[in-house]
């Protein structure tokens, strides 16, 4: 909403306040330079934010210095109107409107919305092209799309599941629709009767020594019903100061009639809304995929009351605790807790996974996803509005507002071009007739010509849509991209570090070695282990806790005081009043000589001496003498296991081993980036044998072990620092998104692992894969480089286009038609259709990944 937000408690007097205005009439990056500049003369402004696609100013200031009022007045000073201050009293109404399908058509029904009675905050996206309105209690939806209908747009209210309260008519049903072919007829009479039937064209009247025939006024006429809607968008531009399409095509069309030339006029009028029509449809093909995850979830959902019944309900009227019964074939209708039944669940909506997960009581379920068999009974744990499709499709909807930078190449040539080309075209329509006396008539053609070469509409266009259609099918896929930018920078990053624990690896660590040192038992390593690492919740201490309960050893035995954790080390803690240490062997270095460890009598024994160490080490007047750091360690970590050592000040009690499987499409995934060009490094906190082990089962060359959070943070610097020229965004890094969250905001591009339910990643990643599934990473590259070029294509071919219709309309070989087919209509249709191609980019999965999946 726009208004102050409130200071938090205990918040002191001088902290930053945030004020968010709306600024409807902000839609250009000329605009919000007049405001930013206009506000920044203040003092106490510490940032300024001008959301030119969403029209609204986030400032944030010190209210010491300067004050909210102070910072309205300085928007207004600049010229800009602020509406809905948030504060009245307000239900919110959901309008699709599928023709806004740009910056400028949603700044338009902003404006039309703001004169409207009991309107407040209004959001408009155009992404999915619908528009959510603040409205008073009692405002009637008909008002909102009367409203919204008489700046040009059709509009549809939408009831709380996102559907439209009446059936929403094709567009080639829309009246816009039936008066442009109604037109179109007109205009072919017209015609007819001027160029063809010239005996049946009477002459009506005349006026001013200037005859009209009958054919004369069908253009007239045509040009005024069917150019209506474009002068009513024409209005808005102009009350917008927006040199854009509609305001250019409404001058060339009454400019056309003025000048009598009527039939140029009609024609315009009819192709235009053509064009408009055909870009309306292409919009529509790109939202599909949008649609498709907003039908996921089911319309209704059966509820087992406490007294056993089953009733049906919205899906929509669920409530936190409710419990549904899903059967085999229907969709969980929300995100949940199986408490009762096994089921083989289709997840593939939400994270892109083809094999179902098995789910029994206890696992976690996600609404739209399937129930292919078996029958489950859920415990609803977020509301429908809440659940985690919701908030994917709420994701994705506002990714349109991360500009890439492309986009932001084409805002900008776009406000130079246009008005260049229209002070072309005022020339050439103008210059030769009064410098030379050539044709009005002929040179004013030329002139029209150009000033609808001018509107940059297939140009700005061509790397909005192709955004939406690579997000939209990227979370079809299981991958959720938070925006444009990320979608580009992607493609852009040739370096890709990897966090190993939950990435490369499944997380789900276990205990693989138990070994005794110096009389101790087994029994008594895992006793001491346990009960030290009871308080942490390091996964390797809950590996090893799991493990001792698995062998059934008291929870409760020993006492422990004194715990302490020695960050980037291990613990400290006292096990029967004595100090005990749990953790990295380098931990014991300082405390006691591990050279000398020795290894137990009574069978435990799970190493021996070998003799290169022995050689190598001063005599022992033991049996069975070891090196810990020489001999146990290097062993076990060439397996791939994290070692640790269970001691006190007086030496080593023993070693406890811990592994982590290596998820089994992580080779192949490794190598796929590779092949694509991407270096791969592996960041990690684990030791330097365990880290090499993995880095060489999976084919890793570059590896860092060993690393605390913040020399993870100094890795991503240092890597960033290798490019050859600006590459502050250059490295991607991917990782569980909790733990690695700092490494992953210094990244140019942070993506975390197995998102889908964890609000964190969800919240705060860049790019989310929404499985524990690698294989989306090389679809990740792929789609972002195809995406890239796909933009690129689109523009530079919009581009070309525009310049040789240019070149050719001053010396008569492009007509109005010319320009209106190829440039405006032609050139949106194309644009569409190759970004559309998009859609068809699928993650690929080698046989033999697919097959261990299935097996395990």
């Amino acid at each position: 909403m726009s208004d102050v937000s409130p200071p938090d408690a205990g918040e002191g007097p001088d902290a930053t306040r945030t004020l968010e205005l709306r600024v409807p009439e902000m839609d250009c990056s000329s605009c919000a330079g007049k405001v930013t500049n206009s506000v920044d003369r203040l003092e106490g402004i510490d940032e300024l934010d001008a959301r030119v696609t969403s029209g609204r100013l986030v400032v944030e200031y010190d209210p010491t210095e300067t004050s909210d009022g102070e910072i309205r007045e300085r928007v207004r000073a600049a010229g800009y109107e602020i509406v809905g201050d948030g504060s009245r009293d307000a239900d919110e109404l959901t309008v699709s409107v599928p023709s806004m399908d740009c910056a400028s058509c949603a700044s338009k029904v902003e404006t039309a919305l703001e004169g409207a009675d009991g309107v407040g905050d209004i959001e408009t996206r155009p992404t999915s092209g619908r528009v959510t309105v603040a409205v008073d209690e009692g405002t009637a939806p008909e008002s909102i799309v009367d409203a919204i209908e008489s700046a040009g747009y059709d509009a549809t209210p939408l009831d709380t599941d996102g559907e439209p309260m009446a059936d929403a008519e094709p567009v080639w049903k829309s009246r816009r629709a039936a008066i442009t072919g109604i037109g179109a007829i007109v205009v072919a009479v017209g015609m007819a009767l001027e160029f063809v039937l010239t005996g049946l064209d009477p002459t009506l009247f005349a006026v001013s020594g200037r005859s009209y025939q009958l054919s004369t006024l069908l253009f007239i006429v045509t040009a005024a019903v069917v150019g209506a809607p474009i002068f009513r968008s024409g209005y808005y531009s102009a009350r917008n100061r927006s040199l854009d399409i509609d305001f250019l095509m409404t001058v060339g069309i009454i400019a056309a009639v003025a000048a009598h030339h009527p039939f140029e006029g009609a024609m315009l009028a009819v192709l235009f809304n053509i064009a408009e029509l055909l870009e309306t449809y292409s919009m529509d093909r790109a939202r599909d995929s949008l649609r498709e995850l907003m039908d996921l979830s089911p319309d209704t959902a059966t509820v087992k009351r406490e007294d056993g019944s089953e009733e049906t309900i919205p899906a929509d009227d669920l409530a936190v605790g409710d419990r549904v019964v899903v059967r085999p074939g229907e969709k969980i209708p929300a995100d949940g807790t199986v408490r009762e039944g096994e089921s083989a669940v289709d997840e593939s909506p939400i994270t892109g996974e083809s094999v179902p997960a098995d789910k029994t009581p206890g696992d976690e379920v996600f609404a739209g996803t399937i129930a292919e068999s078996g029958y489950l009974e859920v415990d609803v744990e977020h509301a429908a509005s809440d659940s985690t499709i919701a908030r994917i499709v709420k994701l994705v909807e506002d990714a349109e507002r991360e500009q890439t930078k492309r986009e932001q190449f084409v805002d900008r040539f776009a406000s130079v071009y246009t008005p260049v080309v229209v002070a072309l075209a005022i020339a050439v329509a103008a210059g030769p007739p009064l410098v030379v006396g050539a044709s009005w008539h002929t040179w004013f053609l030329r002139g029209l010509t150009l000033l609808v070469i001018a509107c940059p509409c297939a140009f700005v266009i061509s790397t909005p849509v192709s955004v939406v259609s690579g997000i939209t099918s990227a979370a079809r896929n299981g991958v959720l991209i938070k925006g444009g930018r990320y979608l580009e920078s992607v493609a852009e990053s040739d370096v890709l570090a990897v966090d190993k624990t939950g990435t490369l690896t499944t997380g789900d660590l276990s205990v693989t070695d138990v070994i005794p040192l110096e009389g101790a038992d087994e029994g008594d390593v895992l006793r001491r282990a346990s009960a030290a690492e009871r308080r942490s919740e390091h996964p390797l201490a809950q590996a090893i806790v799991g493990y001792a309960n698995e062998q059934g050893i008291d929870p409760d035995e020993p006492a422990v005081s004194g715990f302490e954790a020695l960050t980037g080390k291990g613990i400290r803690a006292d096990i029967d009043g004595e100090t005990h240490y749990v953790g990295k062997p380098d931990l014991f270095e300082g405390l006691t000589d591990l050279e000398h460890a020795h290894v137990t009598t009574d069978g435990g024994t799970a190493l021996e001496a070998t003799s290169t160490a022995s050689e190598s080490r001063p005599d022992c007047d033991r049996e069975g003498c070891l090196d810990v750091l020489s001999e146990i360690v290097p062993r076990l970590e060439a397996e791939g296991k994290t070692v640790i050592v269970v001691g006190t000040e007086d030496g080593p009690l023993g070693v406890v081993a811990v592994a982590d499987r290596v998820r089994p499409e992580a080779s192949w995934a490794v190598s796929r980036l590779q092949e694509q060009g991407v270096r791969v490094v592996m960041l990690t906190g684990d030791n330097e044998g365990t880290a090499r082990a993995i880095a060489e089962q999976v084919g890793i060359n570059e590896y860092h072990a060993e690393l605390l959070p913040d020399e993870k943070l100094e890795w991503i610097r240092r890597l960033e620092g290798e490019g050859t020229d600006d590459t502050s965004s250059n490295v991607a890094m991917i990782g569980d998104g909790i733990n690695d969250a700092p490494a992953l905001a210094t990244a140019g591009v942070g993506i975390a692992m197995g998102a889908a339910g964890t609000d964190t990643a969800l919240e705060t990643a860049d790019v989310a894969l929404m499985g524990d599934d690698l294989t989306r990473l090389p679809y990740l590259y792929r789609l972002s480089r195809t995406a890239n070029g796909v933009i690129r294509q689109n523009i530079w071919a919009s581009l070309a286009v525009k310049a040789v219709l240019a070149a050719g309309a001053p010396i008569g070989l492009v007509t109005v038609i010319h320009a209106v087919v190829i440039g405006d209509m032609g050139m949106s249709l194309g644009v569409t259709g190759n970004a559309m191609r998009l859609a068809n980019v699928e993650p690929d999965l080698p046989e033999d990944v697919s097959r261990r999946h299935l097996e395990e």
